[in-house]
């Protein structure tokens, strides 16, 4: 979309306006979109919750300082413009009546007069998974889900069952197509490259197959541990937090076959037919860690056994895929703070060099700063035939002067002002997902711990045949 492209008039509801996801990634998504002249001309943004901040002024001054915070070098002029058009409003899922009107009056205000027909809500939900029905209810009980786009936060549910529920409720209110089920992975530059790595390049697409692979790794470590959010976390977990989620939509970004078009239906199609040949886990085939000191943490039972580590081997029934195991993990308090999906090759047949050389690996680094690394070996140079292990490295950052990358939910809040779902999750994808999950939450693997730094339990690490790229040799 051109700066210029012109966008109907919006108001926009941020539930949970005062919380550190609006502070930390929402304020400062809008802000750049402004500051990029992608955002509507005429647009309100209304925050609600059940406690007020004070008044009008006082929440917006919290919004300057979590952009000052957030966003570092600000053009003032530009923050005075965006709080301007920033105000609160009191709700809850039993009295939504002034936030209602609250919406009526800015919609009014934006076309000067009473016919606001033309104008767009959005709204977001970033609220607990145990309020989000009761909201939904609300905004349908209020009117204000008409004309509306629902941003929901994960978790979708914390099982099969609350995750039909939940997709109930949604579909009482509003159609599938006013559903915006966001998953932040999905946003970022480096996951929507991997289709156009593969699709766009035939030096890759031929060999994404069991026929060439052995193992697809999909290593997402975090180095931070619980970070205030111990209550979150006990209710909810790593599978479900991570795998049932992000995790899993990378496998379907790699796994699927080619879509056709890169087109909302398209690729939601092909993900949706992956999910449906992926296989329910097999609970001997999870591993649950907790690092240690976990239930020291400050809204933490003493007997907390939730886990905050998962590794898992998934399978997926295709003709592409069949025999090449998927392992996914992910964790607290690892070693390393990193986003890395590893293609692991089989090795070349030819025996002239002698033994085995090993397998070539492509590697998909997923930071902000795209890179893909593939380990091949050479000749050493010198005057004989022996071989070397050596990497070659792309950078996108350097390879693509002049790039404008979009921060994840700066480019997912876009992505709703323009009613575009490509890179949003699916109702029959994540009824598919809880499926597949649901036999490790009825029969979960002991838990073991491990620790804080480390690479989780031994018992993740021997889970890959060949190790696990990450964390060999200092990786």
């Amino acid at each position: 979309m051109s700066p210029t492209e012109k966008l109907p008039p919006h108001v926009m509801v941020l539930f949970g306006a005062t919380g550190d996801l609006a502070r930390r990634k929402l304020f400062p998504g809008l802000y750049k979109l402004a500051r990029a002249g992608r955002l509507p001309a005429d647009y309100q943004v209304i925050g609600s919750g059940r406690h007020s901040p004070g008044s009008d002024e006082e929440f917006r001054d919290q919004v300057r300082k979590g952009l000052a915070e957030t966003v570092g070098d600000l053009d003032d002029d530009l923050v005075a413009e965006l709080v301007g058009r920033v105000s609160f409003q009191t709700s809850n899922a039993d009295d939504g009546a002034d936030l209602a009107e609250a919406v009526r009056t800015a919609e009014q205000a934006l076309v000067g007069g009473d016919d606001v027909s033309d104008v767009r809500r959005l709204v977001y939900l970033s609220v607990p998974p145990s309020a989000m029905q009761d909201m939904i209810h609300m905004l349908g009980r209020e009117g204000i889900a008409e004309r509306a786009r629902l941003v929901i936060e994960k978790p979708f549910g914390l099982d099969l069952e609350s995750s039909r529920e939940l997709d109930a409720a949604l579909k009482d209110v509003v159609d599938e197509d006013q559903v915006f089920r966001i998953d932040h992975f999905l946003g970022k530059e480096a996951v929507q490259n991997i289709l156009a790595l593969r699709f766009a390049n035939g030096l890759f697409e031929p060999a994404w197959d069991a026929q060439h692979l052995t193992s697809v790794q999909i290593d997402v470590p975090e180095e931070l541990g619980l970070e205030g959010r111990g209550s979150f976390y006990e209710s909810t977990g790593c599978l479900r937090d991570m795998v049932s989620t992000h995790l899993s939509q990378l496998l379907g970004f790699v796994a699927l076959e080619d879509p056709g078009e890169f087109s909302a239906d398209a690729v939601r199609d092909a993900k949706a037919k992956v999910f449906a040949d992926l296989q329910p886990l097999d609970p001997a085939k999870v591993v649950f860690g907790q690092f240690e000191g976990y239930r020291d943490e400050e809204d933490v039972a003493e007997d907390s056994d939730v886990e905050t580590f998962v590794a898992i081997e998934a399978r997926v029934d295709n003709d592409r895929w069949r025999g090449v195991p998927f392992y996914l993990r992910t964790g607290k308090a690892l070693a390393q703070q990193r986003r890395t999906i590893t293609l692991r090759f089989r090795t070349a047949e030819s025996l002239i060099f002698g033994e085995d050389p090993g397998p070539n690996e492509l590697v998909l680094e997923l930071t902000d700063d795209p890179q893909v690394l593939i380990d091949m070996r050479a000749k050493r140079p010198g005057p004989d035939m022996e071989l070397a292990e050596a990497t070659m490295r792309m950078d996108f950052s350097d390879a693509i002067p002049g790039a404008d990358p979009l921060e994840a939910y700066e480019r997912l809040l876009l992505e709703v002002i323009r009613g575009e779902q490509t890179l949003f999750t699916r109702s029959d994808e994540v009824d598919r997902l809880w499926q597949v999950v649901q036999p490790v939450l009825d029969s979960p693997p002991p838990l073991q711990t491990y620790a804080q730094g480390s690479w989780g339990p031994q018992a993740a690490l021997d889970l890959p045949e060949g190790g696990w790229r990450l964390g060999r040799d200092d990786d």
